[in-house]
């Protein structure tokens, strides 16, 4: 259910070789000095192979060297305002050169200013990491399958490695979870998982089942899995207290995740090719459990919450329906509208429950809107926020960490759209002109006043093809967005208190 742990050893050089190494990538700026390819192994093929045909930014090169292991050399050109994303897309290109060689021993470098050549060589580890890493597979697997299994860093730029693996361990989780099939990830399965990576990792466990859900008020989450063929939905509640703040009641941020395990749409059913990948569905619990993990192997001194809504959206006898009124955990009255909205239902009571702990902040995680994507296509993500500083901090964390982000419009007068006349709200307008903006103000319902809060629509959780350094089609995006804004943009620090 878990991956096994066979991550690549990261070692560092002494001195720029390729001896032992069966493939050697190199990152130089853009445009690049024959001085500072001649101190590359055999300093002459490298000049000899830039100059072959005229260069251009973000272009890979390749060649054998002539040593005893016959390393293949691939050269990547980087643009000297090369974004974070460029830099990990061409991360990504010079790996998937390297991938035809199946190479078990890598060596990367980088060439240029420390400040440039540290940002560059992140991206080569990053992903190194991420092609490494085998998703989830049921064939038959043949003897002579290769992979990296060791990273030798030939430069000594003062990257930090140790949180360079945890955020691609972090990210290759969110992957691997959400590459799962319906029927190996199910509510129960996935509970399982959720206390094994509790145990490991020193995190404290609440499941909420159906029955403390309904003592709850939880009724937007029970009527969604109201379809289900099993009584096993919950949410689950995880705790990361730092060693000095073990006893902290209050969490410095809570992550909240939309698990939908299989999105069939319900009564209103989606078509066949809508519904093919929607064990996809719950990358937003994904990245919200992966996050966590990756805080807690840091020991990141930040007292952070996790909280997974896990279920089904079934059709049956007892599947909630259209114009069906539900009511919320904070007392809002919902009319339903369409039964494929479920995730802002389950969204709805989550946001609502982990409110009461009175967060600082609270990130929310979802596939929520097909509309997000087609206004973005998948190269991006939408985020909202209540507090316009806490979109303009995601933008320039998706700028840093490569993972970006556009900030959509969170104005009041949306409301128009979603008011009910039998509820407080109806779950969605009845077209579906702007719904990842209808989305976003739906749920704000339910966050309590006074809580900076941002939702992330994952737009790409998944692309064909994969993304910037990522080789799949399950990205595992929004682990390095959360991790970078947490961590380096510090975003916590910049809130206000409550009032």
């Amino acid at each position: 259910m878990l991956p096994a742990v066979h991550a690549p050893d990261i070692v560092s050089a002494a001195r720029l070789s390729a001896a032992g190494l069966d493939a050697l990538l190199v990152m130089v700026p853009y445009p690049t000095s024959a001085a500072a390819l001649a101190r590359l192994p055999e300093g002459a093929r490298w000049r000899a192979l830039h100059e072959r045909t005229a260069a251009r930014a973000g272009t890979v090169r390749s060649t054998v060297l002539a040593n005893r292991r016959h390393t293949l050399a691939i050269l990547g050109y980087l643009a000297s305002d090369a974004s974070a994303f460029e830099r990990l897309a061409l991360a990504g290109r010079m790996l998937k050169e390297a991938a035809g060689r199946a190479a078990e021993t890598i060596g990367l470098a980088a060439v240029g200013p420390t400040a440039m050549a540290r940002g560059a060589l992140e991206a080569l580890l990053a992903g190194a990491l991420a092609h490494a890493f085998v998703l989830p597979s049921w064939r038959a697997r043949s003897s002579e399958e290769r992979g990296i299994r060791r990273i030798v860093l030939l430069n000594d730029v003062g990257l930090d490695t140790r949180r360079s693996a945890a955020v691609a361990r972090g990210t290759n989780l969110a992957r691997w979870l959400t590459s799962l099939p319906p029927n190996v990830l199910d509510a129960r399965a996935y509970r399982s998982a959720i206390a094994a990576l509790a145990r490991a990792h020193g995190l404290t466990l609440r499941w909420l089942d159906e029955r403390a859900l309904r003592r709850a008020g939880a009724r937007a989450f029970l009527a969604v899995a109201s379809g289900n063929p099993e009584r096993d939905a919950g949410i689950a509640h995880l705790k990361y207290r730092p060693a000095r703040r073990r006893r902290a009641a209050r969490p410095d941020v809570a992550l909240i995740g939309k698990g939908i395990l299989f999105d069939t749409g319900g009564v209103n059913l989606k078509p066949h090719r809508s519904m093919l990948d929607m064990h996809t569905d719950m990358a937003g619990s994904a990245v919200a459990l992966a996050t966590l993990v990756a805080l807690a192997e840091l020991r990141a001194p930040i007292a952070a919450d996790a909280w997974l809504a896990i279920t089904g959206n079934h059709i049956g006898p007892q599947a909630y329906r259209p114009q069906e009124v539900v009511r919320a955990a904070n007392g809002v009255t919902i009319q339903v509208i369409h039964t494929d909205a479920e995730g802002r239902m389950v969204l709805a009571d989550t946001l609502a429950l982990a409110g009461r702990t009175r967060p600082r902040l609270a990130i929310d995680f979802a596939t929520l809107t097909g509309a997000c994507v087609h206004a973005l296509t998948d190269r991006m993500s939408g985020v909202f926020s209540n507090r316009p500083e806490l979109a303009a901090a995601l933008v320039e964390a998706g700028r840093a960490s490569g993972e970006r982000v556009w900030s959509f419009p969170f104005d009041a007068d949306y409301d128009a759209e979603l008011e009910s006349k039998v509820a407080d709200v109806v779950q969605c307008a009845v077209d579906g002109k702007g719904d990842h903006i209808l989305a976003a103000r739906f749920l704000a319902r339910f966050v309590p006043p006074g809580l900076p809060w941002v939702h992330l629509d994952l737009a790409s959780a998944t692309r064909s093809g994969g993304l910037a350094h990522v080789p799949t089609d399950v990205t595992g995006f929004g682990v390095r967005l959360a991790l970078e804004l947490l961590l380096e943009q510090k975003v916590l620090e910049t809130l206000e208190p409550q009032r």
